[in-house]
């Protein structure tokens, strides 16, 4: 259970339509944030994937306005009893063992990935997104990287990485810099998604892609 007393491993779902897996965050009224059961649900099931030769594509989206608003920070607590280590220690320990892991795994599946950008994307939720192979958007979908402009902090799970090989360092580093939102259009002609469809489209034109790949 994470602050809210929801089971972070119970908001994402893995559902079939034919050779394409389905995976769905399903914590809609926070906007899918990344809590670290949800991280270890996603892992697994992405090993699940990978073992099932059934599996010819998959599809990545979210239910709800939001696609994932980054690291649940609610989850982010005192330490345990007994464990000296700081928050910034505890943080970058789970980042190498389970978010970086988690990108890894994503990207380096054996079959080709949609992600289906339903709304906010910020965060690590944006290094999660550009993980995949074809990054579809709704129209009204945005990427946000408050990291540095809000937090003060340099941006995780991939997302810089991605960015200045796709769009270039100048492009990254004012996105980056400057905190602001970058819509569908732009982010389709900056070449970080493929394309952006009318919101009530989106799952449809996602489950499509997938199902020609």
């Amino acid at each position: 259970m994470n602050s809210t007393g929801i089971d972070d491993a119970s908001t994402v779902r893995l559902e079939r339509d034919g050779d394409v897996a389905i995976l769905t965050l399903a914590n809609p009224a926070r906007l899918n944030p990344l809590g670290l059961g949800l991280q270890q649900r996603l892992r697994a099931l992405l090993a699940e994937i990978r073992a099932d030769h059934g599996v010819r594509a998959v599809v990545l989206t979210a239910e709800g306005k939001g696609f994932c608003v980054g690291a649940d920070l609610s989850a982010m607590g005192p330490a345990g009893d007994g464990d000296a280590r700081s928050l910034g220690e505890r943080t970058a320990d789970t980042m190498q063992a389970l978010s970086n892991q988690l990108i890894l795994d994503l990207h380096e599946l054996p079959v080709p990935v949609v992600c289906a950008v339903n709304g906010a994307c910020a965060g690590a939720g944006v290094g999660l997104a550009l993980a995949a192979d074809v990054v579809l958007m709704a129209r009204s979908a945005y990427f946000f990287l408050p990291f540095i402009s809000r937090l003060g902090i340099v941006p995780d799970l991939g997302s810089t990485w991605f960015i200045e090989r796709i769009a270039g360092r100048g492009r990254a580093l004012a996105l980056t810099l400057l905190g602001d939102r970058l819509g569908a259009e732009r982010a389709v002609q900056w070449g970080l998604a493929w394309d952006s469809v009318d919101d009530t489209a989106l799952q449809a034109q996602a489950l499509a892609l997938a199902q020609r790949l």
